[in-house]
């Protein structure tokens, strides 16, 4: 049996720089080409504003502690081998980039198939979920 141990002063970490990282990308660096390409109006707001940033904070932690459990999943160390590990920045790179492109790259190119959705918010949203997982990946193997 593996001997997965989690963090969880990283995850909150994560989660805490996840969330304010959600805040950047959605609000000054892309909020406006996101509400567009959403069909929002520029002054449209969440019907609960609360009840949007709890959500947020959620799946923010959801995503954190199942990475956080891939990544001690597939260090050796774990199942009680002997074998070297990857340099903690090969861990991190290598967690985020297989989940982006599993999960959200290929949840993304649904939503072009049959949501309507186009290639810019497909940048925005696929873009902000690679700095998500790196940002989450670097931070459970560092701090």
């Amino acid at each position: 049996m593996p001997d997965i141990q989690v963090s969880i002063f990283s995850i909150v970490v994560a989660v805490m720089l996840g969330f304010f990282l959600s805040y950047l990308w959605y609000t000054p660096l892309f909020g406006k080409v996101w509400a567009k390409e959403m069909g929002f109006s520029s002054d449209e707001k969440p019907d609960s504003l609360m009840k949007s940033l709890l959500l947020t904070i959620c799946s923010i932690f959801l995503i954190t502690f199942v990475l956080s459990n891939n990544i001690a999943a597939w260090t050796p160390n774990t199942w009680g081998s002997s074998i070297p590990s990857l340099p903690l920045y090969a861990q991190a790179l290598q967690a985020a980039l297989f989940t982006w492109v599993g999960y959200f790259v290929s949840t993304g190119l649904l939503g072009i198939a049959w949501e309507k959705r186009s290639w810019k918010l497909f940048a925005i949203d696929a873009g902000y979920y690679l700095v998500l997982l790196l940002l989450i990946a670097f931070t459970i193997v560092y701090v």
